[in-house]
């Protein structure tokens, strides 16, 4: 039997029509933290649940000196995660390491905490040639700025995945504009056909930058897109860490049994504008309805959670507020210092060894 949070399909009135039950976001905790769904819990340590804490912190942190140095100049592209911390952190720390991601513009946290340095991501967002050279033991892709393109990535790597027999995941995510784009319903299409080890991750906060989500789709949610597909459709709060690693646990290992994709649509919220590059949330949002969504913070929520197990203190978040201030700091710095990008240097980066036509054009451009 199905659960409020699962999409499933219902018997009809009619043999061809097909009727699907509404859905209610999964939530573990409410918005003061306590525990409403106690069944739902994920199996963590408190070490475990300290570390989510930590890393949710930090994360805002980095968000906040991010947007900072974007508007000195010292950043290039980027897109504010803060509201957005609790789908982003949990689901990758319900992940194994060996796991791939394949992100989007906006999800530099995952990649960042599923092992890239920091520094790449900082070059990345500068345009420099050595933010996409991915370590080889960080399972991670570059983030993709065209919308939806990541989400053919994962389903690509989940097929990989399946016919080597490897018992790992890809995961991907995009907003609920991604949701509208046909590379989204072609990847859910495809990973169903062939029952992928994939998850698919929409952030639903709400607007395609713009856009409000009413205005979209006609469809009563993201998840209910997973029936046309053939996949399991979820629906979780984005707001709540706990919820999201539960609903990424369940959907992993779901894809390691062979039990094929998962469809999570995460309702969130980002505070801030869509990106930096001259985004005016002020023009379609309202305070009001802004003000509302403060109140299910995420960092609010879990720490709330904490306190009351006594597990989280004022002191413990100075610290790592203060260690991501340093740690941005440092990891800037090195991005800066890295040596700067030249056009022989990016044709010579593109290939083990530089085909003779490319050193051509570079013998022309140094001529």
């Amino acid at each position: 039997m199905s659960k409020p949070y699962e999409v499933a399909v219902q018997e009809a009135s009619k043999p061809y029509e097909v009727s699907v039950q509404a859905v209610k976001p999964l939530s573990v905790l409410a918005t003061d933290g306590t525990v409403v769904n106690p069944d739902e819990m994920p199996k963590l340590t408190d070490e475990q649940l300290k570390e989510l804490m930590r890393r949710m912190v930090f994360t805002r942190t980095w968000d906040q000196r991010a947007v900072n140095l974007t508007r000195q100049g010292r950043l290039g592209f980027f897109a504010p995660v803060s509201g957005q911390e609790a789908t982003m952190v949990g689901s990758e720390f319900a992940l194994n390491k060996d796991d791939f991601i394949c992100p989007g513009y906006r999800d530099m946290p995952q990649i960042v905490w599923h092992g890239l340095p920091m520094y790449q991501a900082f070059l990345y967002s500068r345009g420099h040639q050595h933010g996409g050279q991915i370590p080889a033991d960080v399972h991670v892709l570059m983030p993709q700025i065209i919308i939806g393109a990541q989400i053919l990535h994962a389903m690509g790597v989940a097929m990989a995945f399946k016919k080597k027999g490897e018992k790992r995941v890809a995961i991907t995510y995009t907003g609920d504009g991604g949701s509208s784009e046909g590379d989204f319903y072609e990847g859910l299409n495809f990973a169903g056909a062939f029952k992928l080890p994939a998850i698919f991750v929409v952030q639903n906060n709400g607007y395609a930058i713009t856009t409000p989500f009413s205005k979209q789709t006609a469809a009563e949610s993201v998840a209910h897109k997973a029936v046309a597909a053939g996949i399991k459709g979820v629906q979780v709060d984005g707001m709540d860490v706990l919820a999201v690693v539960k609903a990424v646990q369940d959907a992993a290992e779901r894809g390691r049994n062979g039990e094929g994709a998962t469809l999570i649509e995460a309702i969130t919220y980002r505070f801030l504008p869509h990106s930096m590059s001259g985004d005016d949330p002020s023009k379609y949002r309202t305070k009001e309805e802004t003000a509302e969504w403060e109140q299910k913070d995420p960092l609010h929520r879990f720490r709330e959670f904490l306190t009351k197990k006594g597990l989280w203190s004022e002191a413990e978040e100075a610290a790592v507020v203060e260690d991501a201030k340093n740690t941005v700091a440092d990891q800037i710095k090195k991005a800066e210092e890295t040596e700067k990008m030249t056009v022989p240097g990016l044709i010579d980066s593109m290939f083990e060894t530089t085909p003779h036509h490319l050193e051509e054009q570079k013998a022309d451009y140094l001529a």
